[in-house]
């Protein structure tokens, strides 16, 4: 598939770079060096294990094809919430047990409270709202699965999930036509993804690790004891890697990586700011960050400076035809779930990339058959919260103070590759209109 993400995002760009402030541009690598650790990715995962890495003593650099926060870790739809599979619960519960699958949530738990708690020690602006996360049934037949589904994730996991029917819901600023009630799960918050990004990577920094961008590698190879990684205009020797490219990888740098990650695209917009009677009209006025019950979600919330973001999933290709189409059918969705403000001008518009994996769960581990190689990826969409934790625990693992059995066992099942790789883009779409009959 090559390198994903090479395009530049739509003209009319990201809502985050337009609000970040300055945006550092870290110098590109010329020459040779070499570093105990060398990380490819410089998002969430790379700069997360590097904050670790760095507070310990340890000489580290990040390697990344175009800058510190460029890819999904600044694109994201700032959702700090639950996620790292594709799996439900169940699921997860018959497969590896309800033990395990409780120090799973623990763990999305931790990684929730790991960003909260960097926001604040950092004093980061990053315009956090958002008490929890609301679920709207998008038919009836969803909400009626709401109670049972409460019931199971409190009794199993403590979580304090609680169900509005419509009208509920509606009161609470929550309204609109296709949405049938509502379940509402108290953890997690929304935050502007570039600004958090920006404030790990000025840490990073400071604590002496080195960022390179516009140094993407395109290769890898062991000599002696270290491993060789390869850029345009230089090379990094280091006995220790990390892969934290997540779905910006380079597939072939190294091999391993070669079939394991699905990377899938999700787009957003954004509004103008929404008048007081528009937002009455509409009937929505929660700041709660929102999905719907759909395979192919919609995700969505209202900023705190009252502009309306709203995420489709479901794109497969970026030429710009193709580009132009998905924006169209998100917007065509955002003005059939909220009428109201069908003549509320879109301001922002980008697309950026998820990776998935074929056992539908996030992983971070040691790479078989590679001494000395971790990897850390594939947060199915939410990695705001797991790939800051899951970065750190691999920066552990670098150093010997996390075996891989400390993490549960649902992320440390290496990802295997999928079958007819090469084809991963045509059922790709295959799945998508499948997907779409169910969501009907």
């Amino acid at each position: 598939m090559g390198q994903v993400g090479e395009k530049e995002p739509m003209a009319a760009g990201s809502y985050w770079e337009a609000t970040a402030g300055p945006i550092k541009e870290d110098r590109q690598l010329v020459g040779d060096a070499r570093f105990d650790v060398a990380i490819i990715g410089a998002g969430y995962t790379g700069l997360s294990a590097a904050l670790k890495l760095a507070s310990s003593g340890v000489s580290v650099c990040l390697l990344d094809a175009r800058r510190a926060g460029w890819g999904a870790s600044g694109r994201n739809g700032g959702f700090c919430c639950f996620g790292g599979t594709k799996r439900s619960y169940p699921d997860l519960v018959r497969h590896y047990g309800l033990e395990e699958t409780k120090r799973f949530v623990a763990y999305q738990c931790e990684a929730m409270e790991l960003v909260g708690e960097r926001l604040q020690s950092w004093q980061v602006d990053a315009a956090r709202h958002s008490r929890g996360e609301v679920y709207l049934a998008h038919r009836p037949k969803d909400f009626e699965g709401f109670k049972a589904e409460a019931e199971y994730l409190n009794s199993s996991f403590g979580l304090g999930a609680r169900v509005l029917n419509k009208e509920e819901a509606a009161k609470r600023g929550l309204a609109g036509p296709e949405f049938h009630g509502a379940m509402h799960v108290p953890q997690g918050f929304a935050l502007h993804p570039l600004r958090y990004v920006q404030a790990l990577a000025d840490k990073v920094r400071s604590l002496g690790a080195r960022v390179f961008a516009h140094s993407e590698v395109t290769g890898m190879k062991r000599e002696g004891a270290d491993w060789r990684l390869v850029t345009r205009l230089g090379s990094v020797r280091a006995p220790r890697v990390l892969l934290a490219g997540n779905a910006y990888s380079r597939e072939g740098a190294p091999a391993w990586l070669s079939g394991r990650l699905l990377p899938v695209m999700s787009s957003i917009m954004v509004t103008r700011p929404l008048t007081d009677d528009e937002l009455s009209e509409q009937g929505w006025t929660s700041g709660l960050m929102a999905s719907d019950t759909r395979t192919l979600l919609h995700y969505f919330r209202l900023m705190p400076d009252r502009r309306f973001l709203f995420g489709t999933r479901g794109g497969v290709f970026e030429s710009a035809e193709a580009l132009k189409a998905m924006y169209a059918r998100g917007r065509a969705d955002f003005e059939r779930m909220f009428p109201a403000w069908t003549l509320v001008d879109t301001e922002y518009a980008w697309h950026g990339h998820v990776a998935l994996s074929r056992s539908r769960a996030a992983f971070t581990g040691p790479v078989p058959g590679m001494e000395g190689v971790f990897a850390s990826l594939a947060y199915h969409g939410s990695g705001v919260a797991m790939a800051s934790l899951c970065g750190e625990k691999a920066g552990g693992m670098i150093l010997g103070e996390v075996k891989p059995q400390d993490l549960p066992a649902v992320i440390g099942t290496v990802p295997r590759r999928f079958p007819l790789a090469g084809l991963r883009q045509l059922y790709l779409l295959g799945a998508y209109g499948w997907y779409g009959l169910k969501d009907r």
